[in-house]
């Protein structure tokens, strides 16, 4: 059950990682950047977590994507290129709507990853 939180802007990391996943092309993702500056942040998904839940406000362009996944595999790896991890952005009706961090081990992270550590490669149609 998400936690709301008070409505608040990305931070730095979560804007640097959306700026990273967001890069690649594929149909609909123009509308997904247009919407960076107009995201807040609105909910956990638990205490302490750093996935989150956006609500996209003002009139920011909608995205035809449907609601899910968006269409890319986004890998966190290590330095030394071990696989520790995933990034997934969710839409909802054409606008960002979630960023998760699905990290491969028994402890939550503290912290979201370096965009210098996300591979990210567009779903193949």
């Amino acid at each position: 059950m998400p936690i709301p939180v008070d409505q608040r802007p990305l931070n730095s990391a979560e804007h640097a990682l959306l700026e990273r996943i967001l890069a690649v092309n594929y149909p609909g993702v123009a509308q997904l950047r247009a919407q960076l500056c107009r995201v807040r942040v609105v909910a956990l998904w638990s205490p302490g977590s750093i996935s989150v839940d956006f609500r996209v406000f003002s009139d920011a362009p909608r995205s035809y994507l449907a609601s899910g996944v968006i269409p890319v595999d986004a890998a966190v790896v290590t330095s030394n290129g071990q696989l520790v991890g995933e990034i997934l952005i969710w839409v909802e009706i054409g606008y960002l709507s979630a960023l998760e961090y699905a990290w491969y081990g028994d402890e939550m992270p503290a912290s979201l990853p370096n965009p210098e550590n996300i591979v990210v490669t567009v779903h193949e149609a």
